[in-house]
């Protein structure tokens, strides 16, 4: 994998603050490790409009997590509009473009994104399901990790089938092109594996 995607030089200050928000509450999957993967996978896309903006998303997407709570992307989209107010006041950022980028990862498999920095945004996101079967794997333990202590595990395991079935009859898991190309037939069959056995 190539290195990180980081357009923006950004004040210590604001690292440390989205890395102390990631160690918060001690996560399996949704740790600052998952951020720096995302910005590895969008480190190999070959343009964008705005990459700040993007940077900036991918930073804070998930930085409130709670398993199974419905305002992560909300609370994680304030904190960054918070931490960039404060951090980055004079910079030439569109904010609620951040904030817009943060909230759409509440709907994966349910939206098309807005536009091309949104689409491969998303797409880096989702990139741990075209990834070789050990490390989806991993990951597909880790979720489940995450929700042990908020869900029994019969209404896990219902969500989660429901949630994989979803991107697996979609027409396409990822919306733009460079990872459909890449991650789609890698997708699929991690997702089959998946599904088989729940």
């Amino acid at each position: 994998m190539p290195e990180l995607f980081a357009p923006l030089d950004v004040p210590e200050g604001l690292m440390r603050s989205v890395i102390s928000a990631y160690a918060t509450p001690p996560r399996a999957y949704h740790s600052f490790a998952h951020v720096q993967e995302v910005l590895r996978h969008l480190a190999t896309v070959p343009t964008w409009t705005n990459p700040n903006d993007v940077y900036l998303a991918a930073l804070f997407h998930d930085a409130v997590y709670v398993a199974g709570r419905k305002d992560n992307e909300t609370k994680s989209a304030e904190l960054a509009r918070a931490a960039i107010e404060t951090f980055l006041p004079t910079a030439r950022l569109d904010i609620a473009r951040v904030v817009s980028f943060i909230e759409l990862t509440a709907k994966h498999g349910a939206i098309t994104p807005p536009d091309a920095d949104a689409a491969h945004f998303l797409d880096a996101d989702m990139a741990i399901l075209g990834s070789d079967p050990a490390t989806f794997d991993a990951y597909d333990a880790a979720i489940a990790d995450e929700f042990r202590p908020v869900t029994n595990a019969l209404l896990y395991r219902f969500g989660r089938r429901r949630f994989l079935s979803r991107l697996l009859d979609a027409p396409r898991i990822f919306h733009s092109q460079h990872f459909h190309t890449r991650l789609d037939a890698a997708a699929r069959a991690n997702l089959r594996r998946a599904l088989d056995r729940e």
